[in-house]
């Protein structure tokens, strides 16, 4: 029940930074900051295994390893832009948390790109002349 473990972690976090955040506001923040990367530490061990069986099941299917390693990339940079928005957030900064998504979602676009020229140069070849 490792949901339990997450929720207690946000639970007595919350209940911390709300003591904290009236008389140190600087405090508060780096305990947002600290469980959020506590929670997120928690997590990689999961993502790993996901990642792992993921992979197995495209190396059987014979699918090239390139597209689902890139695809792995898109989906990290996804992970970490929203993280890193969210603890920008946190600390009041919607302007700078919002240029954080752009820039993951320009990221995101660049490592597309390859895969969506050969998904239309593939449709390309369907289409009759």
């Amino acid at each position: 029940m490792e949901i339990i473990q997450v929720v207690g972690i946000g639970i007595l976090s919350t209940v911390l930074i709300l003591v904290l955040k009236e008389q140190k506001p600087m405090f508060a923040f780096l305990l947002t900051t600290a469980a959020g990367i506590l929670i997120f530490l928690f997590l990689i061990g999961k993502i790993g295994t996901i990642l792992g069986t993921l992979e197995r099941v495209a190396e059987s299917s014979g699918m090239e390893m390139i597209y689902i390693k890139t695809v792995f990339k898109i989906i990290g940079i996804s992970y970490i832009a929203e993280f890193g928005a969210q603890i920008v957030r946190d600390a009041g900064q919607e302007s700078i948390a919002s240029k954080i998504e752009l820039a993951g979602k320009v990221l995101i676009m660049v490592l597309a790109v390859p895969i969506i020229s050969i998904i239309i140069e593939t449709v390309m070849k369907l289409l009759p002349a």
